[in-house]
């Protein structure tokens, strides 16, 4: 499905205009900072404004009958359709927006900058991540494993194999952010083609597919938790099997990999491959050495050691994880152990096999070319650290403000108190999601806010919760990709300006906008076809819920 030649398109059309403008925006950095000072204004404004959300939660409303044998009871009340009448109730205090611009709001502004930056979730994933990534790039092991890939899978499936990849990649957390963009970079400007569209390609799937897999994740029985207590406030006896979304999700896995080929070989590496190379576009083919495409003996050798090392290394890690009482072994604070130290793990994997290679090929001769190379590396990062600073103060800003959860309540309040049918509310559903993931990153912050409102609300028209919660994540995947609230997006950014250097938030964004539409609307269409085909989910993972349990 790749397309190679180098079409005549004129540039034009929106996503040049996405680009062009967004581009025309400040650097990065100062986007952030004017970003900052505009939540800062806004949450000045709310508050003067005395602007409130109150939240409400739906609940069945009760009726006094008589019984037969005279004993007064309370039970659930039906309309005529034999559905059970629902109202909107307070639930807790209003929610207010906290100015940033009084006293207290300053003072919290300046305080907590420096922790606001060393609490930035992607810092020490990235630096960690990439110092491991930095050796193996820099000692040659990267390029060697780089064209041993080339050799195995035909140039047809490497967009196809880095989709997959990205998709699969959220069971490593969010390592997949930080190890495969600059891999899948480097592996297609050894080819010739575009390495904005190899970023773009595995990013799509390791964030607008995050919640695909063909196994069962860290976000299953997380997500299963809020679910649970979203669904006993109807029915107190409910629970939630994590895995009750794993067949959908399995089949997802598959559909996505396929929709992400199609985008990027019909959209994406179209409109790059009129660009020139310092604007995202391909190498010409007569700039490529292809003699440097083919492996060496020294090559072979370094391969041969690193492989080694690595063996050894995995193989120590597996029994730290399955050795009883090893240390990576059992469950940790959330995860279990290997999953929550799987950062320093491929720092590890990439470190050691790494420095075997420089030994075998003679690129590391003593501990002095070892710390030059991590310096180097470190260096290397240099703009991460700049970018992610200024994106940690607007990410806690909004935060801190109130405003995040203020706008996801009232956006929530008013889809459910709709009068629609199931599809059209789970569509609606979808794209809420999607409309508040650009303003609330945090999947798990947005699910604790939503399953109280949605899960019941949807229970008590005969929407299941398991079928709640597959929509949930399609709508909390797809626009990933172009949420400046995503803390791995200027991640994306900087690793995107080592090859399109005047490339901005804009060049990113439009290269990316074609994933999200499309990716939305496939999967939305998926999950409509599931339900008429009346599929179950997973295992415990029903479309539908019995209102009438509620009478019980």
């Amino acid at each position: 499905m790749a397309t190679h030649e180098t079409t005549d398109t004129k540039s034009g059309g929106m996503l040049d205009l996405i680009e062009k403008v967004g581009n025309r925006l400040p650097d990065p950095s100062i986007l952030f900072l004017l970003g900052t000072l505009l939540v800062m204004a806004l949450s000045a404004i709310a508050a003067w404004g005395n602007w409130q959300v109150q939240p409400r939660l739906p609940q069945q409303v009760m009726e006094t009958v008589v019984t037969s044998d005279g004993e007064t009871v309370e039970q659930p009340s039906f309309n005529a359709e034999g559905q059970p009448i629902l109202e909107w109730q307070d639930s807790g205090e209003p929610l207010a927006a906290t100015s940033l611009l009084t006293r207290d709001g300053l003072f919290w502004a300046i305080s907590s900058m420096v922790d606001n930056f060393m609490g930035f979730p992607p810092l020490g994933v990235v630096l960690v991540g990439m110092l491991g990534i930095g050796i193996a790039e820099r000692t040659g092991l990267i390029a060697a494993v780089l064209k041993g890939f080339m050799l195995i899978v035909p140039g047809m499936l490497l967009t196809p194999s880095m989709v997959f990849i990205g998709i699969m990649s959220s069971m490593a957390m969010d390592a997949g952010y930080v190890v495969l963009p600059p891999l899948a970079a480097l592996l297609y400007k050894a080819v010739g083609r575009s390495p904005l569209a190899g970023i773009a390609a595995v990013f799509a799937g390791v964030s607008a597919g995050f919640n695909a897999n063909l196994f069962i994740t860290g976000l299953d029985p997380m997500l299963a938790g809020f679910a649970t207590t979203g669904g006993q406030v109807i029915d107190p006896n409910y629970e939630m099997n994590p895995a009750c979304n794993w067949w959908f999700m399995v089949a997802s896995t598959f559909v996505m990999t396929l929709t992400g080929w199609a985008v990027t070989s019909f959209f994406v590496e179209r409109r790059l491959h009129s660009k020139a190379p310092d604007e995202g576009g391909p190498l010409p083919a007569e700039e490529l050495d292809m003699t440097e495409h083919k492996l060496t003996p020294t090559d072979v050798r370094g391969l041969y050691a690193a492989l080694g090392a690595f063996v050894v290394t995995l193989g120590a890690f597996l029994l730290m994880i399955l050795w009883p009482n090893a240390p990576l072994n059992g469950q940790g604070v959330l995860f279990d152990r290997w999953v929550e130290s799987i950062v320093p793990m491929i720092f590890m994997t990439f470190i050691i096999p790494g420095l075997a290679f420089g030994l075998a090929v003679g690129n590391i001769k003593n501990d002095k070319d070892v710390a030059k190379l991590l310096v180097e590396s470190m260096a290397s990062m240099a703009p991460i650290i700049v970018l992610a600073f200024f994106a940690a103060q607007f990410i806690e800003h909004f935060r801190h403000s109130g405003l995040d959860r203020m706008l996801a309540m009232a956006g929530g309040q008013a889809l459910g108190q709709a009068d629609m049918p199931a599809w059209l509310l789970i569509v609606l559903f979808i794209l809420l999601t999607v409309c508040f993931n650009l303003f609330i990153g945090s999947m798990s912050a947005k699910y604790a806010m939503f399953a109280p409102i949605f899960i019941p609300m949807f229970m008590l028209v005969g929407i299941s919760p398991e079928l709640t919660q597959a929509a949930y994540r399609i709508g909390d995947s797809v626009s990933n990709i172009i949420t400046p609230l995503n803390a791995y997006l200027v991640i994306i950014l900087v690793f995107m300006q080592k090859y399109v250097p005047k490339g901005g938030m804009g060049t990113l964004i439009s290269t990316m906008l074609p994933y999200t539409i499309v990716f939305t609307i496939v999967w939305t269409l998926m999950l409509l076809l599931w339900m008429q085909l009346d599929i179950p989910l997973g295992p415990d993972g029903p479309l539908t819920y019995d209102v009438m349990k509620i009478a019980e």
